[in-house]
């Protein structure tokens, strides 16, 4: 039993000289490594939507901003896959300021919508020229289906504006700023009680997803 013990001693000597030596780090250093906790997942960002009006004084394509206003972009979406904005006008047309349509068909008269929708003006998004912007009323919360086309910079618009609400601006123009330009210089008239109405019909003829 003594032998034994004078044995295990020897042993326990033995391993802290080789600890001291520098081995017990190298069998830490090849341990094997407890795997990383995985990254998190990053959400998926909103791809730009693309819709093309087809319009009686040429097209206009307009890229939506589905990850900033994802509400107004799903709720215009809604309305081109319906066929809605087809028959309908740019109604009012302000040389220094902007372009207006999808409310109301080749009569004037306003087309009904679905529900409004609530306000996503605090985007980031700028009322700048070539931005598409939802038309409303005094009520913020009051965007159906109108839309306008900013034809210079209208920071007079941007959130919070005048209202503490401004206008959601949802996309841009990516191609056809020349047919914006083309509108924007009609003469323009009163009809039906409202004023800035192009003399001659500027008609959207269709709305499309894509190009």
């Amino acid at each position: 039993m003594k032998t034994n013990r004078r044995h295990l001693l020897i042993i326990g000597r033995n391993a802290l000289a080789a600890c001291a030596a520098g081995m017990c780090a190298l069998a830490l250093a090849q341990a094997p490594a407890k795997p990383a906790p995985a990254a998190a997942t990053a959400a998926p960002v909103a791809a730009p939507v693309v819709v093309t009006l087809d319009t009686s004084a040429g097209p206009i394509v307009l890229e939506l901003d589905a990850a900033a206003a994802p509400r107004t972009v799903a709720n215009f979406v809604s309305y081109v896959k319906e066929g809605f904005y087809a028959g309908t006008l740019f109604h009012r047309v302000i040389a220094g300021f902007m372009i207006q349509g999808g409310g109301f068909d080749g009569n004037m008269k306003q087309k009904a919508t679905h529900v409004p929708i609530a306000i996503e003006s605090n985007n980031g998004l700028k009322n700048v020229r070539g931005s598409i912007a939802m038309a409303r009323t005094s009520d913020p919360n009051s965007a159906t289906a109108q839309f306008f086309i900013n034809v210079v910079d209208n920071p007079a618009l941007d959130y919070p504006s005048r209202d503490n609400a401004g206008y959601t601006v949802f996309g841009k123009v990516v191609d056809g700023m020349d047919t914006v330009d083309k509108i924007r210089a009609s003469e323009t008239t009163v009809r039906n009680g409202m004023p800035n109405v192009p003399v001659t019909p500027i008609v959207i003829r269709s709305a499309k997803l894509g190009r």
